[in-house]
């Protein structure tokens, strides 16, 4: 294991997260916040010694990298950049409690969005500003953005990739891996610019439009006003609504797109399979529900804002759906079992690793009528490998693991079962609201902390698909070889 590498680049993680704390702290001396001056001093300071004492430290590392250190690298970098990332939150006072900062902290980089906060009108603008833009800087990722600005070479960028993107693989847009990551967060970039271009348009305060846009394309939910998103007009609602699906889609369509790939993007099956599911999702959800709202009107429009916040995982809300019936309540927590596209910014399963599953389903059920015939599985006519699909299944395998443990965990707290569930479906989707105690107009607050450190690692699992998290918890990850 090489310890020195490793710690050299959670160095440069660091550096680029004090970074990203001086405009919360510009905005905080602006609006003369003087609990929240302190707070992301103190993180600062914090930061960039911690950064400082690991870069003096390993300032002599052997550029040699393999995938274990990589992968190793993300789980560390999450933690460590949650661990310092809450203490603006902590310092300031405004979230009193350490362990309730960092599950705060967590759930920003994560981009889960859920809180233990039972009203958020009364923090100071800096802390709305910082909590909001940790989904933007962890919905793409900042190992990703670090790679994208460093010169490292590309065996060491392709280890990192494959670890922090989301989704059954990772392939390059470009022949190198720098580049695709610049790739990646300049189309990032672009699209939040652009919705904070149509929220402005809709009179939406500059501020509001900033934060709002940072929670849509990281796909992480945290409103700033109590009421998320209901208090907004419906042109408010509906431009972000088609922004969290567009976040939703794989940003390597974009990049087809750009290159006048159309067909490409059409005959793109996991793209069909996401944009059915929300359709179909709309249609069954409407005729649901249209009871409850005064006009059609109404009904399509929290409707679709709904489906799109669930199925990639936001988190926003237009309206209590917790009240909905049974049958769309399901439907919501089937969609955010799902998730949104492979290499989007949306957690949960993804549409691209169930497209897999539902093939290799197929192809054993064929292979047990056929032993002597080959099968292969195909995605958008290629040919899928046995490791990925492996992958795929352990995959599906962990995750349900996970879920039953968290969920037995958690239940010591004696919450109901929907609550419960909904729980732990909200966090290791990092989707954020779930049901019953946690629903649209609550919060975490109710769990005790042993069930609060179980979602938090929750949420990094879920974030980080799982195997990063895995392996630091091994203990063969820390044997020399």
């Amino acid at each position: 294991m090489n310890y020195k590498m490793m710690g050299r680049f959670l160095s440069q993680i660091l550096f680029v997260e004090a970074a990203f704390m001086i405009p919360a702290l510009l905005i905080a001396v602006f609006c003369r916040e003087q609990e929240a001056i302190y707070g992301f001093l103190a993180g600062i300071a914090v930061t960039v010694a911690l950064a400082a004492l690991l870069h003096l430290g390993c300032r002599n590392a052997v550029r040699r990298f393999q995938a274990r250190e990589g992968l190793v690298c993300v789980g560390m970098g999450w933690i460590v950049m949650s661990i310092v990332g809450c203490l603006p939150f902590y310092v300031s006072g405004e979230i009193p409690h350490y362990i309730e900062a960092l599950f705060e902290i967590v759930s920003g980089f994560t981009t889960t969005g859920a809180s233990i906060l039972p009203e958020v009108e009364s923090l100071s603008r800096s802390i709305l500003y910082w909590r909001s833009f940790s989904h933007w800087l962890g919905g793409m990722g900042v190992l990703v953005f670090l790679l994208a600005v460093s010169g490292h070479n590309n065996g060491f960028t392709m280890h990192i990739l494959r670890a922090e993107s989301p989704g059954p693989d990772v392939g390059k847009l470009v022949p190198r891996m720098r580049q695709t990551a610049q790739i990646l967060y300049l189309l990032y970039i672009l699209l939040t610019v652009l919705n904070v271009v149509f929220l402005v348009a809709g009179r939406m305060p500059l501020f509001d439009a900033v934060c709002t846009a940072f929670g849509t394309a990281g796909t992480g939910g945290y409103g700033i006003k109590n009421d998320s998103m209901a208090g907004y007009s419906p042109y408010l609602q509906n431009v972000t609504t088609v922004f969290m699906l567009l976040f939703g889609v794989n940003f390597s369509c974009y990049y087809l797109l750009l290159m006048r790939q159309v067909k490409s993007v059409l005959k793109d099956e996991e793209l069909r399979l996401y944009l059915g599911i929300v359709a179909g999702s709309i249609v069954l959800i409407y005729f649901n529900i249209r009871p409850l709202f005064e006009s059609t009107g109404e009904a399509i429009r929290h409707t679709a804002f709904q489906v799109s916040s669930i199925m990639t995982t936001t988190g926003f809300a237009t309206t209590d759906f917790d009240l909905w019936p049974s049958f769309s309540k399901s439907m919501l927590l089937f969609l955010m079992v799902v998730g949104a596209c492979a290499g989007s910014t949306a957690g949960g399963l993804k549409c691209g690793r169930v497209l897999l599953l539902l093939k290799s389903l197929r192809r054993n059920i064929r292979k047990t009528l056929n032993p002597q015939k080959v099968q292969i599985v195909r995605n958008n006519g290629h040919m899928v490998s046995e490791h990925v699909l492996d992958n795929t299944n352990a995959y599906l395998a962990a995750y349900v693991v996970i879920l039953l443990a968290s969920f037995i965990v958690i239940s010591l707290d004696g919450l109901s079962v929907e609550t419960n569930i909904s729980t732990v479906l909200a966090c290791f989707n990092n989707t954020g609201p779930g049901l019953g105690a946690v629903g649209p107009t609550c919060n975490y607050s109710v769990y005790g902390i042993i069930s609060k450190l179980v979602l938090i690692a929750d949420m990094l699992a879920g974030r980080l698909e799982i195997f990063p998290v895995l392996i630091l918890a091994s203990g063969s990850t820390w044997r020399r070889r």
